[in-house]
């Protein structure tokens, strides 16, 4: 069953995206995208406000499948970077600044390589 709220979840999350990024580069263009980059930061405030408003030493308690629905489904679904901050919040906060600024580095440049490599690939195979 879980395994449903996390697909309902992801599906509602992917449509939000597409529709919030669409909506933003509409109104402002698409010279510098404003689109993702507001969905990167929504995402990433709402699956910090959650986790931390929900977690077992939060304010609301909420059942663990909605909790899945919310973090993984909707906000993985969303974006995948909200995920990365709260990991990256996560080490900062247990005092783990040499791992959170390994990961962040290690995320941007690695992201930056596949997204390369993809690109090439598709190039590639365009021809």
């Amino acid at each position: 069953m879980t395994y449903l709220w996390v697909a309902l979840g992801s599906a509602l999350g992917g449509v939000g995206r597409y529709w919030i990024s669409g909506l933003i580069a509409h109104s402002v263009g698409e010279v510098f995208p404003w689109g993702t980059l507001v969905v990167n930061v929504t995402g990433s405030f709402v699956i910090g406000f959650v986790a931390f408003l929900t977690a077992s030493e939060g304010r609301f308690l909420i059942h663990p499948d909605a909790r899945v629905f919310i973090l993984v489904g909707v906000c993985g679904g969303y974006t995948t970077f909200s995920s990365f901050s709260l990991q990256t919040l996560m080490l900062l906060r247990d005092g783990d600044v040499v791992r959170a600024s390994a990961y962040i580095m290690v995320s941007v440049a690695v992201c930056m390589a596949g997204v390369w490599l993809g690109a090439m690939l598709g190039m590639l195979l365009n021809r």
